[in-house]
């Protein structure tokens, strides 16, 4: 079944409210496809699980998932992450090296912090995404790669199209199916499961160093579900507990 799929690929993503119920379904949905998808939501509520589920139950999944943080890129050097570079393409290139979207050929490449993409950089973007096809900085030979897009913001991309800071057309060519993650303070039911979840693979990761996490105690779940409804709570996404 695919809770049963989703469990053994993403064991994460765990709740049962209505808002991550759509969350999942939409999983399902999306999954199967080749569509590109955008998720979108605040920091913290759990996008990189999301699109790593949606990876993990595609036809893609035993082809690479690549990342690529955009946060803080300037232009030479996205394009250089993005497409890789040539030997000599600029100071300190000492040889050739492939970039993310090379690295992804068969797969997925998951693109965090969308916004923060260098407007210089997006029309190449948009023209591998549309032909498949692409340069390495500093070079000459154009190459192919069949790479899926899940990318992942924040921020109201929406507004930043319309005072001219990110494309249209690349955003529409990756807004196909886009997946909103609600933060934890819109699925209150969810925080007992999530601490319980939480609370066994904590558990696991003491016990591998000979010490015993004995669970929580009653009183402490009103104050998990009081710190749920914080702004700045966030859910791990990497580590023993992930």
């Amino acid at each position: 079944s695919f809770v049963a799929d989703l469990a053994r690929v993403a064991g994460g993503l765990v709740g049962n409210s209505p808002a991550w119920k759509q969350v999942l379904e939409k999983i399902r949905l999306v999954a199967p496809t080749d569509s590109h998808v955008m998720i979108l939501g605040e920091t913290g509520t759990g996008k990189e699980q999301v699109a790593k589920a949606v990876h993990a139950l595609s036809g893609r999944s035993k082809q690479p998932f690549i990342t690529l943080n955009c946060s803080a890129l300037n232009y030479n050097l996205a394009e250089s992450e993005l497409f890789g570079h040539e030997k000599g393409a600029f100071t300190g290139a000492v040889a050739a090296r492939k970039g993310r979207f090379e690295l992804a050929d068969g797969g997925t490449l998951f693109l965090d912090e969308l916004g923060d993409l260098p407007l210089e950089t997006q029309p190449k973007l948009l023209r591998a995404i549309q032909q498949g096809t692409f340069e390495r900085l500093g070079g000459e030979k154009t190459l192919q790669a069949d790479v899926r897009i899940i990318s992942a913001t924040n921020i109201r991309l929406e507004e930043k199209v319309r005072h001219g800071k990110f494309r249209e057309d690349l955003y529409y060519r990756l807004n196909v199916f886009p997946i909103v993650v609600p933060p934890l303070r819109e699925r209150q039911s969810d925080v007992v499961l999530l601490a319980h979840h939480l609370s066994r693979k904590c558990g696991r990761a003491l016990a591998t160093i000979g010490l015993c996490f004995r669970g929580w105690q009653s009183e402490s779940f009103s104050k998990i579900a009081g710190l749920a409804m914080s702004e700045s709570c966030r859910i791990p996404s990497k580590g023993p507990l992930s």
